[in-house]
């Protein structure tokens, strides 16, 4: 195996996020991921890691309540203000019921009162990446649906939201005022282009993107 592929196979493996403040603890945490042959990467305050671009690969978020820079409540809070679903597990020293209760109805995966156990840190690691395989799933099928659509020219965008709408080849043709057999042509570029076998799945792909259809006017 080359180097490229090497690389391409450790960007595709799941990876820990690790947010702590503390050099010895993110050190301890990343050696610990690794003895199990899980990728990480630390951050030592909030900012950076939410300045951090995610990849699509599963992952999960090992997160310290008490940051110098803000709480890590409010760092899950924004998080799900982003839309981003990251599993986040949650680490501290200080922990109190209203505090573990917050976290937890916000979707938290666990909340590990420090010092802990090495076991019940990685299996909480393991409960949050295969929370997220599916979801990094779905993002990766997103993302390849947007890079698909953005290959489309704007009048190629028109036809799709038309089909979608169950407007025919006439129809559409009579929207565009341009012929039924350049609106047939214009139907099969969208379809090739998208890897639609079907308008069903050119609708079920439009509704993955957020594309809304075209009427008749």
């Amino acid at each position: 195996m080359d180097n490229k592929m090497e690389q391409a196979e450790s960007d595709a493996s799941p990876i820990v996020y690790i947010v702590d403040d503390e050099p010895s603890v993110r050190d301890s945490l990343e050696r610990l991921l690794a003895s199990e042959g899980l990728r990480s990467q630390s951050f030592a305050t909030a900012r950076e890691f939410l300045d951090h671009q995610p990849g699509l690969v599963a992952s999960c978020l090992l997160l310290d309540v008490n940051l110098p820079d803000t709480d890590g409540l409010d760092v899950q809070q924004e998080l799900g203000t982003r839309g981003e679903e990251l599993p986040i597990i949650f680490m501290t020293g200080h922990a109190t019921i209203p505090m573990t209760v917050k976290a937890m109805r916000a979707g938290a995966v666990e909340f590990l009162a420090k010092p802990f156990e090495d076991e019940a840190l990685l299996q909480a690691v393991k409960d949050a990446l295969e929370k997220d395989h599916a979801a990094a799933e779905g993002r990766a099928l997103s993302a390849d649906l947007r890079r698909r659509y953005e290959l489309l020219t704007a009048r190629e965008r028109e036809v799709l939201q038309l089909a979608i709408g169950g407007l025919m080849n006439k129809q559409i043709a009579g929207e565009l005022g341009t012929t039924e057999v350049t609106a047939k042509v214009h139907k099969r570029r969208v379809m090739e282009k998208m890897g639609a076998r079907s308008i069903a799945d050119l609708v079920g792909m439009a509704a993955c993107l957020d594309i809304k259809a075209s009427k008749m006017r």
